[in-house]
């Protein structure tokens, strides 16, 4: 893909736990919107457990912003990443009650 070649890595964090979940957060800013999306970030973030991932948010051309919780996807309305993470990061918080 070539915006991947331009975006510039904002943030790529990788944490594995104690209980043996994972927790991985990847923001690219890109130099142009990834159609549907109007906002210049691509963007996974993902918290798997046992192997499965149960908590992910996403954007992808033609699809444009989603999550993914439990057994359902959703679209998602971007704002910021900062706002991305700690939506995100909240929903790993509701997973782990």
């Amino acid at each position: 893909m070539q915006y991947t070649r331009k975006a510039r890595l904002l943030t790529n964090r990788r944490e594995c736990r104690d209980d043996g979940s994972m927790v991985q957060v990847v923001i690219r800013e890109v130099p142009e919107a990834i159609p549907p999306c109007t906002h210049r970030y691509k963007y996974r973030l993902a918290f798997v457990v046992d192997g499965a991932c149960v908590v992910r948010y996403d954007n992808e051309r033609g699809k444009g912003d989603h999550r993914h919780f439990r057994q359902s996807e959703t679209p998602y309305r971007f704002s910021t990443p900062e706002r991305l993470i700690e939506d995100f990061m909240n929903d790993v918080t509701r997973w782990e009650r």
